[in-house]
């Protein structure tokens, strides 16, 4: 009986050398390839002329308390975003990762408090220059050269904001911005309130306050229509979770507004409530809400859910303006679309 005959060392050693590699190259390959954020749920056609169907959000950064307030800067080529109580707002670049851009960002006293102290909404005016929501400061600021704040708006009537919450600027320079409490410390956010609403506020060129709506228990996010002619507005309340259209006046004012989206319905099923949103160039809506992130038709049809899996507090457009950012709780995400949205600070489309 002939014995069989046994590899020599060297085709051993080949065969040995070639499996250590693929498992290497499978290993880097993994190590490459970001970790994804979630599903994407789609419930309409009209959505793949969006989002690809083989898109996914990727998971790039992580280890914060609360992400929010997310803004491409596009002549830093970096994300900014805040953590509302680490009175922090971050940067990350895909080079560089995440580091620490600014700090204090929302709260500059001396004595320690809690709560969500820090910035929230960030944008940019068209100077280039960053505007911040600061919840611990209750006003608008924007941040100087030389590293100091100036004030835009603190005050209405004579009486301090509550937290303002979000912010956007019109083409004219005008400044809009919500004023919820939840930067307030106290168990219902009303320490040291001194005004008896929550209110959604423009501010002129000229630096007058001019209060547009009180009708909303907890305005948001806002975002304007690709022509300015239409404000859309989250309410972030657990029994009435909705956004509304207002429509824009000649003279910067609101008309009164309309119903966009009531998602009341997913409140409890779903981690998150209306919060910040973006509108792309062809008009339709991105809002983080309950489940993640709810992208509408320009009528307010739902057609899809980035669905993160956990609560979203704000979302931006970013690079070429086709990169949605999102702002996911601990987590930002970054997903590829076929549609492009405004950069702040760049001029509209």
């Amino acid at each position: 009986m002939t014995e069989p005959r046994r590899p020599t060392t060297r085709r051993t050693a080949l065969l040995a050398g070639a499996a250590t590699l693929l498992a290497l190259g499978v290993a880097d390959a993994r190590a490459q390839t970001p970790p994804i954020l979630g599903t994407i749920e789609r419930l309409d056609p009209a959505l793949e002329a969006l989002i690809a169907p083989d898109a996914h959000v990727e998971r790039v950064a992580e280890g914060f308390d609360w992400a929010e307030g997310t803004v491409w800067d596009q002549a830093g080529g970096r994300l900014l975003f805040s953590d509302t109580k680490e009175n922090v707002v971050h940067q990350w670049t895909k080079a560089g990762g995440t580091s620490v851009f600014l700090k204090p960002s929302g709260y500059t006293g001396s004595t320690p408090r809690g709560g969500e102290p820090g910035s929230n909404g960030l944008t940019f005016d068209h100077d280039g220059s960053l505007i911040l929501c600061q919840h611990g400061d209750r006003r608008i600021a924007r941040l100087k050269a030389d590293g100091s704040f100036e004030t835009l708006a603190d005050k209405f009537e004579g009486k301090r904001f509550n937290s303002p919450n979000d912010v956007v600027v019109k083409s004219n320079g005008d400044v809009y911005f919500t004023d919820p409490p939840y930067g307030l410390l106290g168990e219902n956010h009303d320490q040291g309130k001194e005004l008896a609403f929550s209110g959604v506020y423009r501010r002129s060129a000229d630096g007058k306050v001019t209060l547009l709506t009180r009708e909303l228990g907890f305005p948001n996010g806002l975002a304007f229509s690709p022509d300015e002619k239409t404000l859309y507005v989250a309410n972030s309340d657990f029994k009435r979770a909705i956004w509304m259209a207002y429509p824009v006046a000649d003279d910067g004012t609101l008309k009164p507004g309309k119903l966009f989206a009531d998602v009341t319905s997913r409140v409890g099923k779903f981690k998150g409530l209306p919060d910040g949103l973006k509108v792309d160039n062809a008009g339709n809506v991105f809002a983080t809400g309950p489940g993640g992130v709810l992208i509408f038709s320009p009528d307010g049809k739902h057609l899809g859910t980035l669905a993160t899996g956990e609560a979203c507090g704000n979302c931006a457009w970013a690079e070429d303006g086709s990169v949605l950012y999102v702002a996911s709780d601990m987590y930002i995400g970054r997903l590829q679309t076929k549609t492009r949205g405004p950069i702040p600070g760049e001029p509209r489309p």
